[in-house]
């Protein structure tokens, strides 16, 4: 059995030869026997449609001229009816109109006129079975390709519904991640105002002085330009910026700067290296430790503990010169005489180039447009987004848009932080105890 004489599945080719001739039959399938063609035979075009209704045939070759129906009327069936099959006609020379009919309507895929060359008519079939294979491999093709372009399509479905999910899942978590990163970091914050708090607990001249410069120190960043981080830093070393006090006796604590006996100034003067050294272990704060260590450098060299001149002293510690000491000549810290607000300006400006960096004396004129009350902090005006609330109105889940200041200046409380049961219950316990009612600002949920 050569190549062509079986299909793709290894099932021997199949021939439907129709002939009302027994002699053309006969000779037809000794010609076509030794190629291992599997051969089916019809006397008429009725009995070859009776037997492809039965089994499958992959080519048929009909003679014209047969009685009651010929060879262009049974291809025209087959065609219609099995287009898969091919078609071959014999006819005679004089068959000419009947050959074109059969070209016609039956779609024959080639015509052998008789007497037929044997080796032309077995190159024929092969050709037409070949064909036919590739016709059919084509089609299978055609058929996996649209089946592979819908599972692809659907794949693609899948996968874009898989990316869109996954999306929703990472915005989610990223979110998540923003709101908890946003907790640690207000919570560290409001651990530094705690820290700081720690030291206006020893009250006289230092009770709210600390919140009060970091308030003016984020003003003058802000104003300056400084990014955020850096801003976050002034913010940080103005709450902590005394903490290397919080050792000296009172008596060093609540005595101007400038009334102190030389031993007590060198005993003060150190308060920058030890608040540097108390916040060397944490990582955090670095970048605020350091500008503690020099907020008392002077422009010109002066100051302490390093000696640093002009730009060499960090920026956020200049701004924190500036802010710390326009609230402690206020508070009489540094000089005997408390100084009204327009007067500790004044004397900024005076001092502008030699102690304070000029830049920054220029943006404290233009942030502070109000004179203070002595020493009190202003009462901020009240938002349309928030409400004041007593003990007994507070509910898990409030949030603070406001610090909860003590009345004699340090935190309770920092802005943004959460109401719940524990808070509510310590809250009213401090009123009990101190004989005082707290109003707590809390921020309105948005519409």
């Amino acid at each position: 059995m050569n190549e062509s004489s079986a299909s793709p599945d290894s099932t021997p080719v199949r021939l439907l030869l129709v002939d009302d001739e027994a002699a053309i039959l006969a000779s037809l399938k000794r010609l076509f026997r030794p190629h291992g063609y599997a051969i089916l035979t019809a006397t008429s075009g009725q009995i070859g449609l009776e037997i492809l209704e039965k089994e499958p045939v992959d080519l048929v070759i009909s003679d014209m001229r047969m009685p009651e129906m010929d060879g262009a009327q049974f291809l025209e069936q087959v065609a219609g009816r099995w287009p898969e099959t091919k078609r071959i006609l014999l006819t005679g020379y004089s068959d000419t109109a009947a050959t074109i009919a059969a070209i016609n309507l039956g779609k024959i895929w080639r015509y052998v006129a008789k007497p037929w060359n044997a080796e032309e008519i077995v190159l024929i079939v092969q050709q037409a079975l070949a064909h036919r294979r590739l016709l059919q491999e084509n089609a299978r093709l055609l058929l996996l390709t649209q089946e592979q372009n819908e599972q692809l399509k659907a794949l693609n479905t899948s996968l874009e519904q898989k990316v869109v999910e996954r999306t929703v899942e990472l915005s989610k978590a990223l979110q998540a991640l923003q709101e908890v990163h946003g907790q640690l970091r207000q919570g560290f914050v409001d651990t530094v105002r705690l820290f700081s708090s720690l030291v206006e607990l020893r009250g006289g001249k230092l009770a709210g002085h600390s919140r009060r410069v970091a308030d003016t120190a984020r003003h003058l960043a802000r104003h300056l330009g400084s990014s955020e981080a850096d801003q976050q830093d002034v913010l940080l070393a103005a709450l902590l910026h005394d903490i290397g006090k919080i050792g000296l006796p009172d008596d060093l604590l609540n005595a101007p700067f400038n009334t102190l006996t030389p031993q007590g100034k060198i005993e003060v003067m150190r308060h920058p290296a030890k608040g540097q050294e108390v916040l060397m272990g944490v990582k955090q704060l670095a970048n605020a430790a350091r500008l503690i260590r020099h907020h008392h450098e002077w422009m010109d060299g002066s100051g302490y503990p390093d000696q640093l001149i002009g730009t060499a002293i960090p920026l956020g510690a200049r701004i924190l010169a500036v802010a710390n000491d326009y609230d402690a000549l206020q508070m009489g810290a540094l000089t005997q005489h408390h100084h009204t607000p327009s007067e500790a300006r004044k004397y900024i400006v005076k001092e502008s180039g030699r102690r304070y960096d000029p830049e920054i004396v220029v943006a404290l004129l233009a942030t502070i447009t109000e004179d203070r009350k002595e020493r009190a902090p202003k009462a901020s005006p009240q938002s349309p987004n928030e409400v004041p609330l007593t003990t007994g109105k507070l509910k898990p889940g409030m949030v603070l848009s406001r610090d909860l200041i003590h009345k004699d200046g340090y935190l309770l409380v920092a802005q943004g932080g959460n109401v719940d049961e524990t808070l509510i219950v310590q809250l009213r316990e401090f009123e009990r105890a101190n004989g005082e009612k707290l109003s707590i600002f809390i921020r309105m949920a948005a519409d």
